[in-house]
């Protein structure tokens, strides 16, 4: 049973993809919808490398705003109440504990985010989320995008 869900997003593509299936599973559920962004602070990422040239010229406050308008985001997808909550602090470290005390059943999670283009399989947050949160995580890929394909056939 899902009862409790926590949706981790940047606004990401990636993100997006994965806030469309976790709003399915809530639905499908009849769960609590919790949507976190998290504005990391600490300069640094959970793989020690340093994200502020992936950051460029972005100040605290852009990133603040960004976040807003992600869980925000998922609210306006849904008819349903989503509880949204943007922190500060380490990504992965912050969901984590967002999880814990909210009592979550499921991480829902994109794999790569805003700053991901970068990153290998798996991005070093979702990776970072999925080793250390004690509930079970969902994570999902992006797809290649239809205009995309189109131009490949």
């Amino acid at each position: 049973m899902i009862d409790q869900l926590v949706i981790a997003t940047d606004g990401s593509e990636s993100g997006e993809r994965a806030v469309s299936v976790a709003l399915d599973l809530a639905c499908r559920f009849d769960a609590t919808i919790y949507s976190l962004s998290v504005v990391d602070t600490t300069g640094e990422n959970e793989s020690n490398a340093t994200t502020q040239e992936d950051w460029g010229d972005e100040s605290i406050e852009t990133r603040r705003r960004r976040a807003q308008e992600a869980v925000e985001a998922v609210a306006d997808r849904t008819d349903r109440e989503v509880r949204t909550s943007v922190r500060e602090g380490a990504p992965a470290a912050v969901v984590r504990a967002y999880a814990e005390e909210h009592a979550a059943d499921l991480v829902a999670t994109g794999t790569r985010g805003r700053h991901g283009a970068h990153r290998f399989l798996l991005g070093s947050v979702a990776e970072a989320v999925v080793r250390t949160c004690p509930v079970p995580v969902l994570t999902v890929r992006q797809l290649a995008n239809a205009a995309d394909s189109d131009a490949e056939a």
